[in-house]
């Protein structure tokens, strides 16, 4: 729930909450007050019996009022209190039962005691109370939605610089620095806005001396190492060595060897977190992977691997240079962990390819064997090339997964929908 509606929803609930506690209160009153009216007109009604049956010495007549019924009846004694309060009865004069106050009190005529009810109808007060209750109550709730949709308008108007610059921080692109400052004279969002910016510049500076270093440390660290290797490469071939020395001139060159891979590996990991590997466009899976297996055609055959293809017409958006390295890892890993005369089947369907091969009877770490340098302990490798798979398969948009089906293991990546 974004911070409008979360806003919005509380302020209706206190609307609606007030609306409904001062509807009650002011019905209520409302109702409270015309009770009280109708209470005087019957003490009045009570004092004109009285007065009349004194002067008289007989009853009135019935009132020809149909909202008021007066009704004697035979007491054993009078008394002097009365009694009042609301009822229903039937009024005989609209023939309809109705909500009335009611007032009792006790009277004597010609030395009989009679008891005097005397009852006023409430209709017209009811048609009263809800006249004066809508006539308020419409206009109190017209107000309250034209305050919200007020508040509505003015908070979208007042939020409308952050909303531009949070559109600038989903934009912002480090490799061209593109944040631009967004205008408003509201001093919070001013703050926010330069705060970003500083933040912004000082992410560009920093990444271009990462990058500046990285590359820098790359070239730097490939001269020698290519040195190193050309020297003992030249040692190795001479005839000279004993044989303890050719055996750790060997060993030396194996190390420098794998140290250039990590080298190599490491550079291109970095080159893949910063997007510098191109832009992306339509690629079919089904080729690009028969051009790699035409490529390791030679390593399959020395291994006598057996490959076993299924493809559909499944085209894909993706960096093709980023895709090109994914297959070389996925094939290296395939061959150099399989067992001599094993498989590899490879199948793309619906944007879905899987890539198995034959290899250890056991599975390996599912919540490791993406992580740098995590590798299985029989493995002669760098433990980088799934660091880079995972790696270029984030940029891109796809999703992978490691299983182990005995005799297979396999790597299930969807490319796209």
């Amino acid at each position: 729930m974004n911070l409008f509606a979360k806003y919005n929803r509380i302020l209706l609930l206190v609307l609606l909450t007030g609306l409904v506690a001062v509807g009650i209160l002011f019905y209520q009153a409302l109702t409270y007050t015309l009770n009280g009216k109708i209470d005087e007109n019957l003490t009045e009604e009570l004092m004109e019996v009285n007065d009349y049956a004194h002067v008289k010495n007989i009853a009135p007549a019935p009132p020809d009022e149909p909202n008021l019924i007066i009704e004697y009846k035979k007491a054993i004694k009078a008394t002097k209190q009365h009694q009042s309060g609301d009822t229903t009865f039937y009024n005989p004069k609209k023939k309809v039962n109705e909500y009335a106050r009611y007032l009792k009190a006790d009277v004597v005529i010609q030395g009989q005691p009679l008891h005097v009810l005397i009852l006023n109808s409430k209709a017209e007060q009811a048609r009263q109370v809800q006249l004066i209750f809508w006539a308020i109550i419409i206009p109190v709730i017209f107000l309250c939605g034209l305050l919200a949709l007020l508040n509505r308008y003015l908070l979208l108007k007042l939020w409308s610089p952050f909303y531009q610059v949070l559109k600038q921080i989903k934009g912002f692109n480090v490799k061209h620095g593109n944040y631009a400052v967004v205008d408003t004279d509201i001093s919070e969002f001013k703050q926010l806005n330069e705060a970003i910016k500083q933040m912004t510049v000082q992410i560009e500076d920093d990444f271009k001396e990462i990058k500046l270093f990285t590359e820098n440390a790359s070239h730097e660290m490939m001269t020698p190492i290519a040195i190193i290797n050309s020297k003992l490469d030249t040692l190795l071939q001479s005839h000279t060595l004993a044989e303890n020395d050719s055996q750790a001139l060997l060993d030396l060159y194996k190390a420098t060897t794998r140290l250039n891979k990590i080298n190599q590996s490491l550079l291109l990991l970095v080159k893949i977190d910063h997007n510098l590997l191109g832009e992306k466009e339509e690629l079919n899976p089904a080729e690009l992977i028969k051009q790699k297996i035409d490529n390791f055609q030679e390593l399959i055959s020395q291994r006598s691997i057996k490959v076993y293809c299924s493809f559909d017409g499944t085209t894909i958006s993706g960096n093709k240079y980023q895709f090109d390295i994914l297959l070389n890892n996925l094939f290296s890993n395939a061959i150099r962990h399989n067992k001599p005369g094993g498989e590899i089947h490879i199948s793309v369907k619906n944007g879905l390819l899987n890539f198995e091969n034959t290899g250890n009877t056991h599975a390996l770490s599912e919540s490791q064997i993406f992580e740098r340098f995590y590798k299985d302990p029989q493995s002669d490798g760098v433990g980088l090339g799934l660091a880079i798979l995972k790696q270029i398969c984030i940029k891109q948009g796809y999703s992978l997964r490691y299983y182990f089906r005995l005799p297979m293991h396999g790597f299930e990546l969807q490319l796209g929908h």
